[in-house]
């Protein structure tokens, strides 16, 4: 699976690692829509591919 950065403050997510309250080995595709960056609060849109 992918990771995916923030463009606004360099934040990783990584599938393999999950994140707050999303577990391991959720893709980034597969995170609700209102999931947003748990550093900045930014959300989905603003994330790209690494």
């Amino acid at each position: 699976m992918d990771k995916y950065v923030c463009i606004i403050c360099g934040y990783v997510y990584d599938p393999a690692e999950g994140a707050d309250d999303i577990p391991p080995g959720t893709s980034f595709e597969q995170l609700p829509a209102e999931w947003v960056c748990p550093v900045c609060g930014a959300g989905k849109d603003q994330f790209e591919k690494e």
